[in-house]
């Protein structure tokens, strides 16, 4: 059923999960394609500098939320922190599976630096919609087992724990925004979000287009052929990226909310194909 607010009921999970201790990484560990294998590194690559980004935006209105809105931010946090540090080791296999990341978490960071010149509000209204997107990148990776078929096991595991874990903490940063926007009229707020979504998008994909470019230049594989391979995966028929432009223009309605798409059920059925072993961790 769909929501016009966060679920009462909605648990956010503190899970301490590692991935890919003592396994060396496949260069193309996306079922031998290096156009899909450039693209989930080069999105790897914003993913550190970005979810400390996100952390900071959401925690500097921690303390003036309400007691349910302040836990959920602590949940959202330490998600987060976890998200970091499982993609600093997810990149730290793809150098040494021999790509020059560096480039690409520069990039990365350039435009975090941007953001982060921003008034408080705006870096909030940044995040909520960054988060939109993560949000709609998760739920095709789940619907769909396609996103990830042929990529190594260890991999698939990594990118379906990040997923259930965006969609659980959807709503936190959107939720924070409401509450520290609260006092502004609704037309002013819809519009701060919307411009926030307009550059987010063109951003976002600039910077993962551009880092996919850098790693296939490294494979000699920046062609048109491998482009026209790549982008038919992500802009086809339900392509993760073709969904993700769908879902910031659903966005901008006035009224949106991101548990209107109420998809507790497709997490569930994730993590029952998802146990972790009996100390909560993957083995290290």
């Amino acid at each position: 059923m769909a929501c016009s607010r966060t679920p009462d009921d909605l648990a956010i999970r503190k899970r301490n999960w590692k991935f890919g201790r003592g396994e060396a990484q496949r260069r193309w560990w996306h079922g031998g394609d290096p156009g899909r294998t450039a693209f989930f590194n080069a999105l790897s690559s914003t993913f550190p500098v970005g979810e400390k980004f996100f952390m900071t935006a959401v925690r500097h209105y921690r303390d003036d939320a309400p007691p349910a809105l302040r836990e959920q931010i602590d949940d959202f946090i330490y998600q987060e922190s976890m998200h970091t540090r499982e993609h600093v080791f997810f990149n730290k296999q793809a150098r040494e599976a021999g790509f020059d990341i560096a480039p690409a978490e520069d990039r990365a960071a350039r435009t975090i630096a941007w953001a982060r010149r921003r008034p408080p509000m705006m870096q909030l209204a940044a995040t909520c919609a960054l988060e939109h997107f993560t949000a709609t990148l998760a739920n095709a990776v789940l619907s769909d087992p396609a996103h990830l078929e042929g990529a190594d096991p260890e991999a698939q595991r990594m990118w379906r724990w990040h997923a259930i874990e965006e969609i659980e903490h959807k709503a936190v940063a959107y939720d924070t925004w409401l509450h520290a926007s609260r006092h502004l009229p609704r037309w002013r707020r819809w519009l701060r979000r919307s411009f926030a979504m307009g550059a987010a998008t063109v951003r976002f994909h600039y910077v993962v287009f551009a880092n996919t470019a850098g790693l296939l230049a490294q494979d000699g594989r920046n062609d048109w052929r491998t482009w026209a391979r790549l982008l038919r995966y992500l802009y086809g028929r339900g392509g993760a990226m073709r969904l993700l432009v769908s879902g910031a223009v659903g966005y901008m309605r006035p009224g949106f909310h991101p548990w209107q798409h109420d998809d507790r059920a497709l997490v569930a059925r994730a993590l029952e194909t998802l146990a972790p072993p009996a100390d909560g961790k993957a083995p290290a």
